[in-house]
């Protein structure tokens, strides 16, 4: 990959996916789950670049959304409505209301409370809301803290006995229909055991329902595959369906999965030019023009990633890599190894296809980064570099009108 011809072109910051890259981990997934009958649905928040979700929409993924706009991009990107299921912990009355009026395939639903707001507003609609219950197993995905949503004292779905009451009340509803059960227990995991024991809970309680005549279609196993970021371990497509599978013989039902990171977050490199090198006593600094605005996983989870200066040699001294912004939490990478830097020398920050310009802001009225896809060795541009009048348009009539009222 030429990144300093990109980097002329498109200047930097710069988001590069490699859409090869996603094909080929979208079809280890496909592949892996062949003998049975399969939704490999892809967690648009990882990485909702239109462009992104029509690519693998064109692949045959389906689409996992925790937002009514993620829904909305999914369909504008050609997704198919029996193909979205409609995740997260925080649907309001009118997202839910959007959900049910296109008719997607699911709501995964997480609480009672959230339950009944749905089966409410079904009945407003005088339609059936078809749902999915996820189920918190209880089980450690040994992941950071943060991504992890399996513990009960994590915020994400209900215990397995809260569960089954809820598909019992399912079943006596005329608004609601439970076509689903689902789990997901956290995110970047690297042990095949935790998805072992989580499914094994899970499909238990799929055999109770079914003994209860609930008839159960879709098993959402959840994602959370982890990728490699520096030297980590991590499953393979294949084990990961067997692992699931393990666990669901005699059962015909549809496994569904929404991986995200997994799917693209190797494919992508944040590309950033270096400022200055400054030293504070023996305390080296490379400051460069992405920040934490543009990835914002190192400061928040004190994520690593992989970082290589453009056409240097790997030999050179520590160095912690900061963008321009007011915080000493911005920080792109700390105490890692770089050659000699002057300014407009380039630096690759790899591994940022997942999580990182879609956790992206404008923070210090920073303008954000335009996104490049690379498909058979060609690049296209898939989202311009924001402009001042983009971060200022939703602002400037109110400025305008308060000005004329100052008159």
């Amino acid at each position: 990959m030429d990144f300093k011809k990109l980097a002329q072109k498109y200047q930097t910051p710069l988001y590069i996916y490699d859409f090869d890259c996603i094909s080929e981990r979208f079809n280890s997934v496909k592949e892996a789950f062949r003998a049975r009958k399969s939704l490999i649905c892809y967690a648009v928040k990882a990485n909702s670049n239109l462009s992104v979700l029509k690519h693998l929409i064109s692949l045959g993924a389906g689409c996992d959304c925790v937002s009514a706009e993620e829904i909305k991009k999914a369909l504008l990107a050609g997704a198919a409505k029996y193909k979205i299921i409609f995740s997260g912990v925080g649907k309001n009355d009118s997202e839910i209301e959007f959900a049910l009026k296109e008719n997607i395939l699911m709501l995964n639903v997480e609480s009672e409370a959230e339950l009944k707001r749905v089966e409410k507003i079904a009945e407003n609609l005088k339609i059936t809301a078809r749902i999915s219950i996820r189920v918190n197993p209880d089980v450690d995905a040994k992941t950071h803290p943060y991504i992890s949503t399996g513990l009960k004292k994590n915020k994400f779905g209900v215990d397995v006995d809260t569960a089954k009451k809820l598909y019992i009340y399912c079943k006596s509803s005329p608004f609601l229909e439970p076509v689903g059960i689902h789990c997901h227990i956290g995110s970047q995991i690297l042990d095949i055991a935790p998805y072992r024991d989580a499914t094994m809970v899970t499909a238990d309680l799929l055999r109770n329902l079914r003994a209860l005549e609930i008839d159960i279609k879709f098993f959402d196993v959840g994602g959370g595959l982890g990728i490699r970021y520096k030297d980590e371990v991590t499953i393979e497509s294949y084990d990961f369906a067997q692992a699931v599978l393990a666990n669901l013989s005699g059962t015909d039902v549809t496994i569904a999965c929404e991986l995200g990171r997994f799917l693209v977050g190797n494919s992508g490199y944040l590309l950033t030019k270096v400022l200055y090198e400054k030293y504070n006593g023996a305390k080296r600094f490379v400051i460069v023009d992405a920040a934490m605005n543009d990835l914002i996983r190192p400061s928040l989870y004190n994520a690593y990633h992989e970082i290589e200066a453009v056409d240097k040699n790997r030999d050179g001294d520590l160095a912690d890599v900061v963008g321009p912004i007011c915080e000493s939490g911005d920080f792109l990478a700390k105490e890692v190894v770089l050659p000699p830097l002057e300014n407009g020398d380039l630096l690759v920050v790899k591994s940022t296809g997942a999580y990182g310009f879609s956790m992206s802001s404008n923070y210090n009225s920073r303008l954000r980064a335009a996104e490049v896809a690379i498909e058979n060795g060609k690049e296209r541009l898939i989202r311009r570099r924001e402009e001042f009048e983009d971060l200022v348009r939703l602002e400037r009539e109110y400025l305008e009108g308060a000005n004329e009222e100052n008159r």
